[in-house]
């Protein structure tokens, strides 16, 4: 229970922080609402190959700009050295690095349901036809991404050329997941039910979570403090 607690007291924290200064989001947003318009001139919204490509496209924009919110995890806390006092304090570096994957696994939710009614408009793709299998996956897919995404925001933390070592770290091992988010993102959209087959990606997703969450707790505080 105290690692829970611990862990809700950094994610309230950050979402704190990022409710007073809307920097994250409002970048992330923006810069995901200009890339589905600028992708959207180039397709014929009546044309069925692109709610065959609309999972790729969907999850192209989710991980470019969810690597703007991921960039700033740790980074917030260097100013006046407070990563460093959150570091020193009782804290155990699994309740810090979990709190944190829990507050981008916030903002990168709030990113993606303003996303995806935007992404329905410009697209004409009805998202809603198999809406709560379509939510199982986007949490999956999302939770994978923050997990992954906040270990490598840790390590990368001093980096001075984090913005750009960050994505090439995340999105090799990302492979996987997105592939599996991507492939029943467009099933799903397109209305497809799901069946045994398509059963398996979640599988893949539900496997790639545990995995990585259980490395990334087993190895953040040799990652945190070397």
């Amino acid at each position: 229970m105290r690692f829970f607690r611990q862990s809700l007291t950094i994610a309230s924290k950050d979402l704190r922080a990022e409710i007073r200064s809307k920097e994250t989001v409002n970048a992330s947003l923006s810069f995901a609402i200009v890339i589905l318009l600028l992708f959207s001139f180039g397709f014929d919204p009546s044309d069925d190959q692109v709610r065959a490509l609309s999972g790729g496209l969907l999850w192209i924009v989710f991980a470019f700009a969810g690597a703007l919110v991921i960039n700033r995890s740790f980074a917030r806390d260097m100013p006046n050295d407070c990563l460093d006092a959150l570091l020193a304090s009782p804290l155990s570096g699994a309740a810090l690095f979990f709190g944190k994957t829990l507050a981008n696994f916030a903002l990168l939710l709030t990113l993606e349901m303003i996303s995806l009614p935007i992404f329905g408009v410009f697209y004409n793709v009805a998202w809603t036809n198999q809406f709560w299998p379509l939510m199982a996956t986007v949490g999956l897919a999302t939770w994978g991404l923050a997990v992954v995404g906040t270990t490598f925001s840790a390590l990368t933390v001093n980096l001075r050329l984090r913005e750009l070592m960050l994505p090439m770290l995340v999105y090799p091992i990302m492979i996987p997941c997105l592939l599996a988010a991507i492939l029943l993102t467009s099933d799903l959209v397109a209305g497809k039910p799901v069946t045994n087959d398509t059963f398996q990606w979640f599988k893949m997703l539900i496997g790639f979570d545990l995995i990585y969450t259980a490395l990334a707790l087993a190895l953040v505080d040799t990652v945190l403090l070397g």
